[in-house]
């Protein structure tokens, strides 16, 4: 039997310690509750309600408002094709000389085009609006059950700020796509949506660098499942790829050695696996390596202490990036 075939569960599958450990927040406001209030007719004889009834709807016909329709303001403007910032080719305004001590802005955008339409989180660096260099750029993916926002949680902005500012690492850009979708027949898509859409859109509407080795994709648990599929059958599209606390999908585990060996070795993206000794895919993660040695594919290939949670991710952020980094450092000196 095939080695792969060992690999269990449905596609996006996650173990039950990988799941959100809180719920999103209804939207929902709560409803009043009904008041009742006794009726002042009761305490009038009949003539003198007739005459208090005339006398209240002449004085609403009068002094009613007149009512207008809802004006609907969209929560997220969609993106128009203008780029927010200035295009590599103007001119760029002087830099403040503190602009590279500030942190990095974060923005929320959408390709409005793709069904469903796909959200994103963009980190663009220090000096970015008073420059008109060109960023390498990663793309991080988050586990299922949570969504664009887990790998601000676990410090990766914050991360990129402190390593642009000391520099330690060339300023770069940080994408961070939603997949909540997981459990919706959208959800099959979002790597389509990633390759076709969401890329391109990034390319042309921020100064990101279109080189493959420029361009880093990362994720942790079902992200690290997506980087796995969508990083060894694009090796054209990535330079390097993070795979942490992979969760493999199961019908796509059988054709990644088959993916794996039909890469050039020149072309093969430099691999990241890590691992907590605890989590319960660490089997999965070994079979893999395994795959990855006997194919004498070149990777990093940590087991940390810890499980499948956050609280094992955020610990291993700053190595994760410090990672993805020394590869662009290395290109840079090798151009």
């Amino acid at each position: 039997m095939p080695l792969w075939l060992y690999f269990v569960g449905a596609p996006g599958f996650e173990p039950g310690a990988s799941c959100s450990q809180s719920k999103r927040a209804s939207r929902t406001a709560p409803r009043p509750d009904d008041i009742s209030r006794k009726s002042i007719m009761r305490t009038m004889n009949s003539r003198q309600a007739k005459f208090f009834i005339a006398a209240f709807v002449f004085a609403l016909s009068a002094c009613a408002p007149q009512i207008l329709p809802p004006t609907i303001t969209p929560t997220l403007p969609p993106p128009t094709l203008t780029p927010t910032f200035a295009p590599p080719t103007l001119t760029p305004a002087p830099a403040p000389p503190n602009c590279s001590a500030q942190a990095g802005q974060i923005y929320p955008d959408v390709v409005s085009d793709t069904v469903p339409p796909q959200e994103f989180i963009i980190y663009l660096p220090p000096c970015y609006a008073e420059s008109a260099e060109l960023y390498p750029t990663l793309y991080l993916l988050h586990g299922q059950t949570f969504n664009q926002d887990q790998w601000l949680r676990l410090g990766a902005t914050s991360i990129a700020d402190a390593l642009i500012q000391s520099g330690e690492a060339p300023p770069f850009i940080i994408v961070l796509p939603d997949d909540h979708y997981w459990n919706a027949p959208a959800g099959a898509e979002f790597g389509n949506r990633l390759i076709y859409n969401l890329i391109p859109y990034v390319d042309s509407h921020y100064r990101a660098r279109t080189e493959r080795q420029f361009r880093a994709l990362g994720g942790l648990s079902r992200g690290g499942g997506w980087t796995a599929q969508l990083g060894f059958s694009r090796p054209d599209v990535f330079g390097a790829l993070g795979l942490h606390s992979p969760a493999f999908f199961k019908d796509n585990a059988p054709y990644l050695e088959r993916y794996i060996r039909q890469i050039p070795v020149e072309q093969r993206p430099r691999l990241w696996l890590d691992i907590g000794e605890a989590d319960t895919l660490l089997g999965d993660s070994v079979l893999f390596e395994d795959t990855l040695t006997r194919n004498d594919y070149e990777h990093v290939f940590h087991r940390f202490a810890g499980d499948h949670s956050e609280r094992y991710w955020s610990k291993h952020a700053e190595e994760y990036l410090r990672w993805y980094v020394k590869g662009w450092q290395e290109n840079q000196t090798e151009q």
